[in-house]
This record gives structure tokens, C-alpha cells and sequence, in this order.
């Protein structure tokens, strides 16, 4: 059982208000944590305690999330202005460059993040800032879409964000809110994951409770420009585009029991990330991060040293 962790209030540049947990020393390197759906900055609890003895640890609870801002429009998360949070996040911190980690959803923005962000990277207000990406659990957006596209059990497990998509699920969100989302959405299908403590559950339950959380939270997957067609439609390698490579070092941490997320998704990594280093997690469902602490902070230490 882990206790909470002090947040504050950070305004942003955005125009969001974020709750952020911002512990260890103020002159170490930094590490940013990204959460992904449906959790909280409390995904790292054990990272941010085995790291923040030697880095300066930054976990936001992101837009739409717990008590951070949750502007009620679909347009106000698509990935551009949740990746430009995090550049004013770390402005509002007086942060230069950092680390990016992420899961899960908060990995998809970690990856815009390191895009972006990097030296001579996308965005050139933010080049340079990014020295290192972590990502778990979390596909690389060129090769996710490839899957979708072309690979029967890609585009079979991300069926649940049509249903996340469809208008008809409001209904459910008002009554249920995000526990009877997912127990429509994955109708029968237990998600990925290994049992949370009570306590762990308790917190989600109540983070649940509001409304206008659990609306925010699926108007991401809503304002995504990801395509996934349905099981239905034909399967054709998508036009061919050019995808820019993530140069900075990065490690991909990957549990290969994830239902939501095969392994497929590793395929064609190094291509696309030079730099990469791959650590699996056999046995070990997509919450990676607390199901498999160890092994986790095992992999980020390793990197770190090296990188």
C-alpha cells in the first residue's frame, strides 16, 4: 500500500490547470511520467518513489483527469494540445530538458513528446528539450496504424474504441460512468491487467465518480486522428508516407500479455527508433508499470545509466 503523494496546482500556458506531483531534488535530472487511460499520476506510485531519491520526478494528472482541467469539448484533446501541455508544463516548472516517460495513453504523447522534441525535432520552439524517451506499453504511432490497418488481431483488440467512439455510449457514461463503459466495451472480455489492491481500486472508483472526468477521458480517444476500421472492412497496407525517425535514445518497455496490445506492435521498432532498446516482460498484462514495478524500474535504471 503506497500513501498519497502531495500535489499542486500548476497553470499552464494552455490555458489547462494541471494536478502535479513534483518531488525529489530540484537540481537532479528530470524525469516526466505520463499516465494513460483510465488511471491517474498514481500509475508511477512505484516509480516515483524508487527515483525520486536521485531525479526530479514530475507526474501530472493530465488534462481531463481526477482534478486536473476538463474542458468539455472533444476538439480541446487531440494529441497536439495534450503534447503542448507537457512543453508548458515544464515551462511552469521551469524545466529545460528532460526525460519523457510514459504509458499507455500518456506513451502516445510521450512519443509526440520525443517527436517534437528532440534535437532538430518537429516543433522547433520545443527542439532540443527531450533528451530520452521511456515508453511502456504505449505502440508507436506509424506502426499502430499499420496494424490497425493490415493485422486482424490489432484491429480485433482495439474494437473497444469504436465502442468508446460510438455517441450511443453517452447514455452509459451518464448512468454508469467508466467502470459500465468498459464492462460494454469489452463485453465479456476481461482487459489486460493484473488485480489492483483495494486501495488502488478505491481511488479509481472515486476518480470515476465525476461525470465530466469520465466524459474528458473517452473525448480522447474521440479527438484522436487514429483510424481503426472495423473487423468488417478490407485490410490494405495504408499509403505509403514518410515517418521521421526518434533519434534521442529511448527505451520500449513492452509485457507481452497485453490483449489490447500484442507484441506485433514491437515489429519494425528499430527502423523507426535507431536508438532503441527493447526490454520484454513475459507474463505480465498491459498495466505494466504497477503490475511488474520491478522490472520496470529495473529496465529505466539500466537506461539511465547508459544513456
Amino acid at each position: 500500500m503506497i500513501g498519497d503523494f502531495e500535489q499542486q496546482r500548476v497553470k499552464l500556458s494552455t490555458g489547462v490547470e494541471l494536478d502535479v506531483v513534483d518531488m525529489g531534488p530540484r537540481d537532479a535530472p528530470v524525469l516526466i511520467f505520463l499516465h494513460g487511460f483510465p488511471e491517474s499520476h498514481r500509475t508511477w506510485r512505484h516509480q516515483l518513489l524508487h527515483f525520486a531519491t536521485r531525479f526530479r520526478c514530475i507526474a501530472p494528472d493530465q488534462r481531463g483527469y481526477r482534478g486536473s482541467s476538463k474542458p468539455q469539448d472533444v476538439g480541446a484533446y487531440t494529441p497536439d494540445k495534450l503534447i503542448a501541455d507537457i512543453f508548458a508544463l515544464a515551462d511552469a516548472l521551469d524545466v529545460g530538458k528532460f526525460t519523457i516517460v510514459g504509458h499507455d495513453w500518456g506513451g502516445a504523447i510521450a512519443w509526440g513528446v520525443a517527436l517534437g522534441g528532440q534535437p532538430g525535432g518537429l516543433h522547433p520552439q520545443w527542439a532540443g528539450r527531450v533528451t530520452r524517451a521511456v515508453i511502456a506499453n504505449a505502440p508507436h504511432p506509424a506502426i499502430f496504424q499499420r496494424l490497425l490497418a493490415t493485422n486482424a488481431e490489432q484491429r480485433a483488440a482495439s474494437q473497444y474504441i469504436r465502442v468508446f467512439r460510438d455517441p450511443a455510449s453517452d447514455a452509459i457514461i451518464v448512468d454508469q460512468g467508466i467502470a459500465g463503459l468498459l464492462a460494454h466495451a469489452f463485453a465479456g472480455r476481461v482487459p489486460s491487467g493484473g488485480l489492483q489492491p483495494a486501495d488502488e481500486i478505491g481511488r479509481l472508483l472515486k476518480d470515476w465518480e465525476d461525470r465530466d472526468a469520465c466524459r474528458a477521458m473517452v473525448d480522447w480517444y474521440r479527438a484522436s486522428p487514429l483510424a481503426v476500421p472495423a473487423m468488417d472492412e478490407p485490410y490494405a497496407d495504408p499509403p505509403a508516407a514518410p515517418f521521421p525517425t526518434l533519434d534521442i535514445p529511448a527505451l520500449v518497455i513492452w509485457a507481452l500479455d497485453d490483449v489490447a496490445l500484442p507484441p506485433c506492435n514491437l515489429d519494425g521498432m528499430a527502423e523507426l527508433v535507431p536508438a532503441v532498446t527493447i526490454v520484454e516482460v513475459p507474463g505480465c498484462g498491459h498495466f505494466v508499470p504497477w503490475e511488474a514495478p520491478e522490472a520496470v524500474n529495473a529496465a529505466i535504471d539500466a537506461f539511465l545509466a547508459k544513456a
